[in-house]
């Protein structure tokens, strides 16, 4: 197989927009989304797969978003990837993400914005924009992402398709660039939940796999009221389809519990930021300098915040089997407003599940405001991978049956 990574060399070039990309989706395709930084000629047989550009892979070029790794090879590829590989998995291309990793816009200053395929007038989600992007414009069959803060699940909801973050720790982060240790996973992005089931299984062969019945399990229905009116009429549809539901109050801690993310991305920071800082991006150089400032009390503070946040939300959700919520407290927003102004919001409800290190599955569930995707999430407790998923496929197929 030849392999060739082509880094950009100027922001908003088209990468070799006029070659197609052959192998993709079984036809030939066009990158117009800016989805791909690097894209390999001929990725052989098997499931087409593009991988954010955060994981390493050998031969192929991995900027990790950052100009200041713009030529960067490396020579080994990541666990997960290889993993992928192994099952039959053949990588398409690397794909385009927020400046490392660290937004929800996917608007990078080096290599330009991620073009949402459902409309360009919308942001695709970040950070694992372009992974998003490259399923929703069928360029390739699977994606892998990054989720930290929810950026499998923002991107997955803003392009209309399907993201798991799995429990933290069971997809290997070896050979991937960190954002904040204790919150990254690793996670797979597909078109429908089944592929995102097959991706886990090839990252986890251990994952068991049963058939579950939406009338066998208690859900408990959060944060409903907290959605724009469309967003939470379909969200409330799909509640509908779980006769066993209850109304449950999770709580929301954003605020005491971020300090602990901002020291744990100062600390992968704070050489290459202090020997490089002026080839960040404005906006995420931004960020980090806040991560910079964060004092020790702070991030003790957020420490024991965190702590209390877990037991505080595991008695919320005591008594239910799952938690359905929306994905997102709205459909994705314009461009142009800016990653800053939206990273609040936008995190809001995908947040939690990673200061809980909780298995959650984002998956779309129906036009909402302006006719763009509504997304609704599946979550469970600690190592219920599998329950999310399989609760995912029988609530997948219900969606169907009733459209």
């Amino acid at each position: 197989m030849e392999i060739r990574g082509r880094p950009r060399t100027q922001p908003g070039d088209a990468l070799q927009s006029s070659k197609a990309l052959r192998g993709v989706s079984g036809r030939a395709a066009y990158d117009e989304y800016n989805a791909f930084l690097a894209v390999v000629d001929e990725p052989g047989a098997g499931v087409t797969l593009g991988v954010k550009d955060l994981f390493d892979t050998a031969g192929i070029v991995t900027t990790y978003g950052s100009a200041i790794f713009r030529e960067h090879v490396p020579e080994q590829t990541a666990e997960a990837v290889a993993r992928l590989e192994a099952a039959g998995y053949a990588i398409a291309g690397k794909t385009n993400l927020h400046e490392f990793a660290y937004g929800i816009t996917s608007d990078n200053p080096h290599f330009g914005a991620v073009v949402n395929p459902v409309d360009s007038g919308r942001i695709p989600g970040g950070s694992s924009g372009g992974s998003a992007a490259t399923l929703a414009a069928g360029l390739c069959e699977a994606a892998l992402g990054t989720d930290s803060a929810g950026s499998i699940r923002i991107p997955a909801a803003c392009c209309g398709i399907v993201g798991f973050k799995p429990t933290h720790g069971l997809v290997p982060m070896d050979g991937c660039w960190p954002l904040a240790p204790t919150f990254d996973t690793g996670g797979p992005m597909a078109r429908d939940v089944a592929g995102c089931a097959a991706m886990m299984r090839a990252l986890d062969p251990q994952l068991p796999s049963t058939e579950i019945g939406l009338a066998e399990l208690t859900v408990g229905v959060a944060w409903v009221e907290r959605a724009d009116p469309l967003v939470r009429a379909r969200v409330e549809e799909v509640a509908e389809k779980f006769p066993e539901r209850t109304k449950i109050d999770l709580p929301l801690l954003q605020e005491e519990t971020y300090p602990a993310f901002m020291r744990e991305a100062a600390d992968v920071h704070r050489e290459l930021f202090a020997e490089h800082a002026d080839l960040y991006g404005d906006n995420v150089r931004t960020k980090i300098e806040r991560c910079l400032a964060v004092t020790d009390d702070e991030y003790e503070g957020a420490l024991e915040a965190r702590k209390q946040y877990v037991d505080d939300f595991g008695a919320a959700a005591a008594g239910v089997d799952l938690v359905l919520a929306p994905t997102l407290e709205c459909v994705a927003p314009p461009t142009g407003i800016g990653d800053l102004a939206l990273r609040e919001r936008l995190i809001r409800l995908t947040y939690p599940f990673n200061a809980l290190g909780w298995p959650a599955l984002a998956l779309p569930c129906g036009p909402a405001e302006n006719g763009l995707p509504a997304s609704v999430t599946l979550a469970a407790r600690w190592n219920e991978d599998d329950y999310v998923l399989d609760v995912g496929l029988a609530l997948e197929a219900a969606l169907s049956a009733s459209t």
